[in-house]
């Protein structure tokens, strides 16, 4: 209801101005333009950067990762410790300072289960960065992977994504842009237009970025559960410079272009499948409880796409509280990340990738695949069988498997593979179980199978014509 009067209002108001010949004022044109195009730049806008195409918050990153790369580890286990030390104290002695503060408390006043989750990331991290410890946990492939090179990549992203992502999402960008999109998006992908903005960013930069997004949208009242689990499962793709390291790994960066449109057409088809099938198409499309619906991006007759889209834009623009607002919500943000999501991507992660490297609990999963993939007709199968479902531990453990292998046939459809398959514990998976967006790790399991499923035969397909 409360969308319907606002839209209401929104339409009311354009008549009025149409009829009396007036326009939104010029701050409203300011204010959706100017930070717009600013994010526009920085998020969507792809930049030759150091021999590779990347995006001006990527560049960013890479910067301080460059000029904080001997400190970071340690910085962000003096984060990780605080973070696991802030929840016992605000649980046992309720400090005003905590209690009396909404968002810390918020941030530190978590239940037992995160409390502990917390409490095992930051020991993860000081056994790794004092090498104190058992080797199957500081190895360089399990608490070495994620405090030497996931987590330092994580904190300088999200804390330029985190900053910045205000631009994306608070000036009318994306109530214009869904507006515009809708009539793709809805009937192709099931999905509003403004989701479009998500795939773009995750394209142009980082997945992480992407599901970053989707869950502040969702929590905004902009997506239905429906809506955010599907984008974050499926558009949430990693980044162009990513793929460009992976196929580079794996020895066959001179077949990028057929690769990177591989990955798309894959991709795009499991896009189009899964919000069909379970358990994604079971998700209620219902509102975030404590928001409730605040879109709606059908065009009133009488006015084109591109006039209802500005006229919102426009709207969305001139309910801007002011540059310090949008401002404390950025680095809300990124505090978020770094005290309560950054910790667990160290815990979870570090005993997902101990269970893919050290136990033989995926062992017993590639046992079935190999004749799947002798029929499919791929060289060297067995070796290339562990490489098809250890990606639910790590994105990046595919192409260490397939590393070795030589057949260029194989090599290429691990690379296409670990791209397509999207969901991997040891970063997307623990920020869609962390964010309040209802999807299990049981269910990421699933939709993870799935897209290999769909993904697996195209990307052959593909390289049988290529190889």
């Amino acid at each position: 209801m409360e969308v319907k009067q606002n839209e209401s209002f929104q339409l009311e108001e354009w008549n009025d101005q149409q009829g009396n010949g007036k326009r939104q004022s010029g701050r409203n044109y300011f204010w959706f333009i100017a930070p717009s195009l600013l994010g526009v730049l920085l998020f969507l806008f792809p930049i030759p950067y150091d021999g590779k195409i990347t995006i001006g918050v990527g560049i960013m990153a890479e910067a301080v990762q460059a000029n904080l790369e001997p400190i970071l580890p340690s910085l962000m286990t003096g984060i990780l410790v605080i973070s696991a030390i802030l929840p016992v104290i605000a649980k046992t002695l309720k400090p005003k300072f905590i209690i009396d503060r909404p968002f810390i408390k918020q941030l530190f006043y978590v239940n037992t289960f995160w409390m502990v989750t917390r409490m095992i990331g930051a020991i993860f991290a000081l056994m790794t960065l004092f090498s104190i410890g058992p080797a199957f946990i500081i190895s360089d492939v399990t608490g070495g992977t994620m405090l030497y090179s996931l987590v330092p990549v994580l904190a300088a992203w999200f804390l330029f994504a985190g900053i910045l992502m205000p631009l994306l999402m608070e000036f009318g960008l994306m109530d214009f842009i869904g507006t515009m999109l809708r009539k793709v998006m809805r009937p192709v992908f099931k999905l509003p237009g403004r989701s479009s903005i998500d795939a773009l960013a995750s394209w142009m930069g980082a997945g992480t970025v992407g599901v970053l997004i989707t869950t502040k949208q969702y929590e905004e009242g902009y997506y239905t559960k429906r809506e955010a689990a599907t984008i974050a499962t499926n558009f949430s793709i990693n980044s162009i410079a990513f793929s460009l390291v992976v196929i580079s790994f794996i020895g066959l960066e001179e077949f990028f272009v057929p690769f990177y449109l591989t990955v798309v057409i894959a991709g795009l088809v499991a896009a189009f499948i899964c919000p069909r099938i379970p358990p994604l198409s079971k998700k209620a499309d219902t509102y975030y409880e404590g928001t409730g619906m605040r879109i709606s991006e059908d065009t009133p007759e009488g006015m084109s796409n591109f006039q209802w889209g500005l006229n919102k834009a426009l709207s969305k623009a001139s309910e801007v509280k002011g540059v310090k607002y949008v401002a404390r919500q950025g680095v809300q943000t990124v505090l978020d990340i770094y005290f309560a999501l950054i910790p667990l991507v160290m815990a979870l992660g570090t005993v997902a990738l101990i269970i893919a490297e050290f136990t033989p609990f995926f062992n017993y999963l590639f046992l079935p695949i190999v004749p799947v993939l002798q029929w499919m007709q791929i060289p060297e199968a067995a070796q290339a069988a562990p490489a098809m479902l250890v990606g639910f531990a790590d994105m990046f453990l595919p192409a260490v498997i397939g590393a070795g292998i030589e057949s260029e046939l194989t090599r290429f459809v691990i690379a296409a593979i670990s791209l397509t398959q999207l969901i991997y514990m040891s970063e997307i998976g623990i920020l869609l179980v962390k964010s309040k967006i209802p999807i299990s790790v049981g269910e990421l399991a699933v939709i993870f199978l799935q897209r290999t499923v769909i993904t697996l035969p195209i990307i052959v397909i593909i390289a049988h014509f290529i190889f």
